[in-house]
């Protein structure tokens, strides 16, 4: 087993300032923000910026790990206020709507869903893979929801009706439409 070594303080600050700034630079320019001027703007070299993110999309991660996690965990919230199709529901408007004002966070939603190898299981993948599970797995019980959809093909719906959306209004107001039309065709045939 190996243990992982402390951060220097040094090298502390300067992961959170590029988290920081990251965070900044996607919400205004998107998941295509310039990681050299991320790290110069927060003052630190390209290859400091490397060493602590080998990746774009370790980086983009990161930088909105909390955001998908509060997503996460929002489900449970709705869960226990609905009842689970409507649960499912409101929890996929949440997630487009998210998606749509937080620019860069479709984008690393899209990739954790994009395909079942290893490089999309990425930790905000797994996280909101398991939250889409406990709502699915409830409305199929339910008897609201389809033997045959699961939580992937869920998540990956939801990314198509937030980038419809999105298409339609950039403010996202077609989600409760486009939502309404892909849910009729989630229930179970009658």
């Amino acid at each position: 087993m190996t243990q992982v070594k402390p951060m220097r303080a040094d090298a502390r600050r300067n992961y959170e300032r590029l988290l920081k700034v990251a965070a900044q630079a996607f919400a205004e320019h998107g998941e295509g923000a310039s990681l050299d001027d991320i790290a110069k703007r927060a003052g630190v070299g390209s290859g400091t910026l490397y060493r602590h993110f080998p990746t774009r999309q370790a980086l983009l991660e990161a930088a909105y790990m909390d955001r998908v996690e509060a997503m996460a965990a929002r489900a449970g919230e709705i869960a226990r206020e609905l009842p689970p199709g409507e649960a499912l529901v409101e929890w996929l408007y949440e997630l487009c709507v998210g998606s749509i004002q937080v620019r860069g966070l479709k984008a690393l939603l899209g990739s954790a869903v994009t395909d079942g190898s290893a490089a999309a299981l990425t930790v905000c993948g797994t996280s909101m893979k398991a939250a889409a599970a406990r709502l699915v797995e409830a409305a199929r019980a339910e008897g609201t929801l389809r033997g045959d959809v699961g939580p992937v093909d869920l998540l990956r719906l939801a990314h198509g009706v937030a980038t419809a959306s999105e298409l339609a209004d950039p403010e996202g107001g077609q989600i409760r439409r486009y939502l309404s039309v892909l849910t009729e065709g989630l229930r179970p045939g009658r």
